[in-house]
Protein backbone atom coordinates (compact mmCIF):
# COMPACT_ATOMS: atom_id res chain seq x y z
CA UNK A 1 0.00 0.00 0.00
CA UNK A 2 1.13 3.42 -0.83
CA UNK A 3 0.41 6.23 0.82
CA UNK A 4 -1.98 9.47 -0.59
CA UNK A 5 -0.63 12.09 -2.59
CA UNK A 6 -1.46 15.08 0.11
CA UNK A 7 -1.18 12.48 3.60
CA UNK A 8 -1.77 15.37 5.97
CA UNK A 9 -4.31 16.92 3.72
CA UNK A 10 -6.43 13.58 3.61
CA UNK A 11 -6.05 13.01 7.04
CA UNK A 12 -7.61 16.36 7.97
CA UNK A 13 -10.78 15.37 5.47
CA UNK A 14 -10.96 12.23 7.51
CA UNK A 15 -11.18 13.28 10.85
CA UNK A 16 -14.01 16.45 9.83
CA UNK A 17 -15.67 13.84 7.23
CA UNK A 18 -15.52 10.62 8.71
CA UNK A 19 -15.93 8.54 11.75
CA UNK A 20 -13.00 6.59 11.58
CA UNK A 21 -10.67 5.99 14.14
CA UNK A 22 -6.96 7.35 14.72
CA UNK A 23 -5.19 3.74 13.90
CA UNK A 24 -7.60 3.04 10.82
CA UNK A 25 -6.76 6.75 9.09
CA UNK A 26 -3.16 6.67 10.22
CA UNK A 27 -2.80 3.25 8.56
CA UNK A 28 -4.08 4.44 5.24
CA UNK A 29 -1.75 7.93 5.41
CA UNK A 30 1.04 6.16 6.69
CA UNK A 31 1.33 8.68 9.58
CA UNK A 32 1.89 7.97 13.51
CA UNK A 33 -1.03 8.16 15.38
CA UNK A 34 -0.02 10.51 17.53
CA UNK A 35 0.47 12.61 14.61
CA UNK A 36 -3.10 12.21 14.01
CA UNK A 37 -4.29 12.82 17.10
CA UNK A 38 -2.56 15.82 17.44
CA UNK A 39 -4.19 16.84 13.87
CA UNK A 40 -7.52 16.28 15.73
CA UNK A 41 -6.60 18.76 18.38
CA UNK A 42 -5.54 21.48 16.29
CA UNK A 43 -1.64 21.18 17.60
CA UNK A 44 -0.34 19.95 13.95
CA UNK A 45 -1.43 20.94 10.67
CA UNK A 46 -4.08 24.08 11.41
CA UNK A 47 -3.63 25.93 8.19
CA UNK A 48 -4.21 23.08 6.26
CA UNK A 49 -6.86 22.75 3.67
CA UNK A 50 -8.62 18.72 3.76
CA UNK A 51 -8.73 17.26 0.47
CA UNK A 52 -11.20 14.67 -0.36
CA UNK A 53 -9.49 11.42 -1.56
CA UNK A 54 -12.95 10.17 -3.27
CA UNK A 55 -12.68 12.84 -5.56
CA UNK A 56 -9.14 12.23 -5.70
CA UNK A 57 -9.55 8.73 -7.08
CA UNK A 58 -7.70 7.30 -3.86
CA UNK A 59 -10.64 6.16 -1.92
CA UNK A 60 -14.27 5.15 -2.53
CA UNK A 61 -17.31 5.99 -0.60
CA UNK A 62 -18.07 2.31 0.19
CA UNK A 63 -14.96 1.72 1.34
CA UNK A 64 -14.96 4.37 4.26
CA UNK A 65 -18.35 3.19 5.19
CA UNK A 66 -17.20 -0.59 5.58
CA UNK A 67 -14.16 0.69 7.71
CA UNK A 68 -16.56 2.82 9.61
CA UNK A 69 -18.78 -0.09 10.52
CA UNK A 70 -15.75 -2.18 11.76
CA UNK A 71 -13.03 -0.26 13.62
CA UNK A 72 -10.66 -3.27 13.49
CA UNK A 73 -10.81 -3.20 9.18
CA UNK A 74 -8.03 -1.64 7.43
CA UNK A 75 -8.95 0.85 4.47
CA UNK A 76 -7.97 -0.31 1.18
CA UNK A 77 -6.92 2.51 -1.22
CA UNK A 78 -8.29 2.11 -5.11
CA UNK A 79 -6.61 1.09 -8.23
CA UNK A 80 -4.42 3.57 -9.01
CA UNK A 81 -4.63 5.41 -12.19
CA UNK A 82 -1.81 3.67 -14.49
CA UNK A 83 -4.43 0.32 -14.13
CA UNK A 84 -6.80 1.89 -16.43
CA UNK A 85 -4.17 0.97 -19.40
CA UNK A 86 -5.77 -2.82 -18.56
CA UNK A 87 -9.38 -1.84 -18.42
CA UNK A 88 -9.00 -0.21 -22.08
CA UNK A 89 -7.09 -2.83 -23.33
CA UNK A 90 -10.06 -4.92 -22.42
CA UNK A 91 -12.30 -3.01 -23.87
CA UNK A 92 -10.34 -2.69 -27.30
CA UNK A 93 -11.91 -5.36 -30.08
CA UNK A 94 -9.87 -8.40 -31.09
CA UNK A 95 -9.75 -8.18 -34.99
CA UNK A 96 -9.62 -11.76 -37.47
CA UNK A 97 -7.41 -12.25 -40.29
CA UNK A 98 -9.86 -11.26 -42.29
CA UNK A 99 -10.52 -8.17 -40.63
CA UNK A 100 -6.80 -7.26 -40.89
CA UNK A 101 -6.47 -8.34 -44.19
CA UNK A 102 -9.05 -5.80 -45.29
CA UNK A 103 -7.18 -2.79 -43.45
CA UNK A 104 -6.20 -1.32 -46.65
CA UNK A 105 -9.53 -1.90 -48.76
CA UNK A 106 -11.49 0.13 -45.96
CA UNK A 107 -8.28 3.17 -46.23
CA UNK A 108 -8.93 3.14 -49.68
CA UNK A 109 -12.85 3.47 -49.49
CA UNK A 110 -12.29 6.23 -46.90
CA UNK A 111 -9.74 7.84 -49.15
CA UNK A 112 -12.26 7.58 -52.43
CA UNK A 113 -15.88 8.76 -50.32
CA UNK A 114 -14.30 11.14 -47.43
CA UNK A 115 -11.34 12.80 -48.76
CA UNK A 116 -11.95 15.10 -45.90
CA UNK A 117 -10.74 13.27 -43.28
CA UNK A 118 -7.55 13.60 -41.56
CA UNK A 119 -4.54 10.76 -41.60
CA UNK A 120 -4.87 10.61 -37.97
CA UNK A 121 -8.24 10.32 -37.18
CA UNK A 122 -8.39 7.38 -40.34
CA UNK A 123 -5.84 5.95 -38.08
CA UNK A 124 -8.41 5.99 -35.56
CA UNK A 125 -11.09 4.78 -37.23
CA UNK A 126 -9.05 1.34 -38.81
CA UNK A 127 -6.65 0.86 -36.76
CA UNK A 128 -3.55 1.84 -39.23
CA UNK A 129 -0.57 3.55 -39.84
CA UNK A 130 0.51 6.86 -41.77
CA UNK A 131 3.03 5.36 -43.93
CA UNK A 132 0.63 3.01 -45.26
CA UNK A 133 -2.55 5.41 -45.74
CA UNK A 134 0.49 7.97 -47.83
CA UNK A 135 1.13 4.78 -50.29
CA UNK A 136 -2.13 3.93 -50.85
CA UNK A 137 -2.86 7.40 -51.58
CA UNK A 138 0.17 7.73 -54.09
CA UNK A 139 -0.28 4.18 -55.02
CA UNK A 140 3.22 2.77 -53.81
CA UNK A 141 1.66 0.01 -52.01
CA UNK A 142 3.06 -3.48 -52.61
CA UNK A 143 -0.68 -5.04 -53.03
CA UNK A 144 -2.23 -2.04 -54.84
CA UNK A 145 -3.20 -3.83 -57.82
CA UNK A 146 -5.32 -6.56 -55.90
CA UNK A 147 -6.56 -4.07 -53.06
CA UNK A 148 -10.72 -3.07 -53.69
CA UNK A 149 -11.96 -0.73 -51.79
CA UNK A 150 -14.72 -1.60 -48.84
CA UNK A 151 -16.34 -0.03 -46.74
CA UNK A 152 -14.96 -0.13 -43.00
CA UNK A 153 -18.34 -0.06 -41.14
CA UNK A 154 -19.39 -3.26 -43.40
CA UNK A 155 -15.91 -5.19 -42.49
CA UNK A 156 -16.62 -4.08 -38.62
CA UNK A 157 -13.39 -1.76 -38.64
CA UNK A 158 -15.68 0.94 -37.29
CA UNK A 159 -19.53 2.13 -37.22
CA UNK A 160 -21.03 5.67 -39.14
CA UNK A 161 -21.10 7.27 -35.94
CA UNK A 162 -17.42 7.00 -35.59
CA UNK A 163 -16.78 8.37 -39.43
CA UNK A 164 -19.31 11.38 -38.71
CA UNK A 165 -17.07 12.46 -35.42
CA UNK A 166 -13.98 11.65 -38.02
CA UNK A 167 -15.39 13.89 -40.40
CA UNK A 168 -16.46 16.77 -38.07
CA UNK A 169 -12.72 16.67 -36.46
CA UNK A 170 -11.00 17.02 -39.81
CA UNK A 171 -13.28 19.96 -41.26
CA UNK A 172 -12.68 21.77 -37.73
CA UNK A 173 -9.36 21.20 -38.12
CA UNK A 174 -8.91 21.96 -41.82
CA UNK A 175 -10.90 25.52 -41.45
CA UNK A 176 -8.09 27.12 -39.46
CA UNK A 177 -5.47 25.85 -41.45
CA UNK A 178 -6.39 27.58 -44.32
CA UNK A 179 -7.07 30.80 -42.29
CA UNK A 180 -3.48 30.36 -40.60
CA UNK A 181 -1.70 29.83 -44.11
CA UNK A 182 -3.58 33.36 -45.29
CA UNK A 183 -2.38 35.01 -41.84
CA UNK A 184 1.00 32.99 -42.58
CA UNK A 185 1.17 34.41 -46.65
CA UNK A 186 0.47 37.85 -45.44
CA UNK A 187 3.13 37.99 -42.24
CA UNK A 188 5.57 36.84 -44.85
CA UNK A 189 4.78 39.17 -47.24
CA UNK A 190 5.10 42.01 -45.14
CA UNK A 191 9.04 40.33 -43.84
CA UNK A 192 9.75 40.46 -47.86
CA UNK A 193 8.36 43.93 -47.87
CA UNK A 194 10.34 44.82 -44.36
CA UNK A 195 13.45 43.34 -45.38
CA UNK A 196 13.22 45.12 -48.77
CA UNK A 197 12.55 48.28 -47.16
CA UNK A 198 15.20 47.89 -44.62
CA UNK A 199 18.00 46.80 -47.59
CA UNK A 200 16.66 50.11 -49.79
CA UNK A 201 17.72 51.86 -46.05
CA UNK A 202 21.14 50.24 -45.38
CA UNK A 203 22.09 50.81 -49.36
CA UNK A 204 21.14 54.36 -48.98
CA UNK A 205 22.79 54.84 -46.22
CA UNK A 206 26.04 52.97 -47.25
CA UNK A 207 25.70 55.53 -50.51
CA UNK A 208 25.11 58.92 -48.10
CA UNK A 209 27.72 57.20 -46.26
CA UNK A 210 30.43 56.71 -49.01
CA UNK A 211 29.44 60.34 -50.74
CA UNK A 212 30.11 62.24 -47.17
CA UNK A 213 33.38 60.25 -47.30
CA UNK A 214 34.16 61.12 -50.64
CA UNK A 215 33.17 64.66 -50.10
CA UNK A 216 35.12 64.48 -46.56
CA UNK A 217 38.11 63.45 -48.96
CA UNK A 218 37.96 65.95 -51.19
CA UNK A 219 37.71 68.92 -49.19
CA UNK A 220 40.76 67.53 -47.07
CA UNK A 221 42.61 67.08 -50.27
CA UNK A 222 41.61 70.85 -51.27
CA UNK A 223 42.72 72.13 -48.12
CA UNK A 224 45.88 70.76 -48.27
CA UNK A 225 46.33 72.00 -51.63
CA UNK A 226 45.47 75.54 -50.89
CA UNK A 227 47.79 75.08 -47.49
CA UNK A 228 50.75 73.85 -49.73
CA UNK A 229 49.60 76.77 -52.18
CA UNK A 230 50.13 79.29 -49.89
CA UNK A 231 53.07 77.60 -47.92
CA UNK A 232 54.84 78.17 -51.42
CA UNK A 233 53.89 81.29 -51.88
CA UNK A 234 54.63 82.71 -48.70
CA UNK A 235 58.50 80.93 -49.29
CA UNK A 236 58.48 82.65 -52.90
CA UNK A 237 57.99 86.11 -51.04
CA UNK A 238 60.21 85.40 -48.32
CA UNK A 239 62.89 84.66 -50.84
CA UNK A 240 61.34 87.89 -52.83
CA UNK A 241 61.99 90.16 -49.76
CA UNK A 242 65.55 88.52 -48.83
CA UNK A 243 67.05 89.14 -52.51
CA UNK A 244 65.36 92.68 -52.81
CA UNK A 245 66.73 93.61 -49.47
CA UNK A 246 70.22 92.44 -50.66
CA UNK A 247 70.09 94.11 -53.82
CA UNK A 248 69.35 97.27 -51.32
CA UNK A 249 72.19 96.73 -49.12
CA UNK A 250 74.63 96.36 -52.21
CA UNK A 251 73.06 99.71 -53.83
CA UNK A 252 74.08 101.02 -50.26
CA UNK A 253 77.47 100.06 -50.14
CA UNK A 254 78.50 101.18 -53.02
CA UNK A 255 76.65 104.46 -53.06
CA UNK A 256 78.73 105.32 -50.12
CA UNK A 257 82.29 104.16 -51.59
CA UNK A 258 81.09 106.41 -54.79
CA UNK A 259 80.33 108.82 -51.83
CA UNK A 260 83.93 108.57 -50.41
CA UNK A 261 85.67 108.07 -53.02
CA UNK A 262 84.01 111.84 -54.40
CA UNK A 263 85.26 113.58 -50.85
CA UNK A 264 88.45 112.15 -51.64
CA UNK A 265 88.66 113.31 -55.02
CA UNK A 266 87.43 116.74 -53.62
CA UNK A 267 89.52 116.87 -51.25
CA UNK A 268 92.68 115.80 -52.88
CA UNK A 269 91.86 118.70 -55.64
CA UNK A 270 91.28 120.86 -53.01
CA UNK A 271 94.70 120.26 -51.67
CA UNK A 272 96.41 120.45 -54.83
CA UNK A 273 94.51 123.89 -55.55
CA UNK A 274 95.78 125.45 -52.19
CA UNK A 275 99.43 124.33 -53.25
CA UNK A 276 98.88 125.97 -56.40
CA UNK A 277 97.91 129.21 -55.12
CA UNK A 278 100.84 128.86 -52.40
CA UNK A 279 103.51 128.12 -54.86
CA UNK A 280 102.08 130.75 -56.81
CA UNK A 281 101.94 133.41 -54.02
CA UNK A 282 105.53 132.12 -53.24
CA UNK A 283 106.63 133.08 -56.98
CA UNK A 284 104.89 136.16 -56.46
CA UNK A 285 106.89 137.01 -53.52
CA UNK A 286 110.13 136.20 -55.07
CA UNK A 287 110.23 138.30 -57.80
Amino acid sequence: MTAPLMPKATAVWLLDNTTLTFKQIARFCELHELEIRAIADGDVAANIVGMNPITAGQLTAEEIARCEADATATLVASEPEGNVKASNSKNKKVLSPYQRKDKPAAILYILKHYPEIIDSQICKLVGTTVPTITSLREGTHKDIAEIKPKNPTVIGLCEEKDIEKALEISRKRNEPKKKVKKTKKKATTKKKTTKKTAAKKTVAKKATTKKKATTKKAVTKKTATKKTAAKKTATKKATAKKTTAKKSAVKKTTTKKSSTKKTATKKTTAKKAVAKKKTTKKAVSAE
